[in-house]
């Protein structure tokens, strides 16, 4: 059997995308999804992606998103 730490350095060599996976799958191990949460969340994506398809709502570019956070924090 192999231990923690190899299992963690195999996890690390994965790309990040089945990395993302992983983890997503082990916090559902800890704190399971309810279903009736699922739906909403679904729920809100899809009004949220009309509304940037629709141009109601503007993207905003993920670099300056984190450049802000980051200069929230720096202070």
């Amino acid at each position: 059997m192999r231990g923690m730490k190899e299992i963690i350095q195999e996890a690390e060599s994965l790309p990040v995308e089945e990395r993302a996976m992983i983890i997503d799958s082990l916090l559902r191990t800890l704190n399971p999804p309810a279903a009736e949460i699922d739906v909403e969340w679904a729920k809100v994506a899809k009004r949220r992606l009309a509304e940037l398809r629709s141009g109601r709502v503007k993207a905003i570019p993920g670099d300056r998103v984190f450049a802000k956070i980051r200069e929230r924090f720096e202070k």
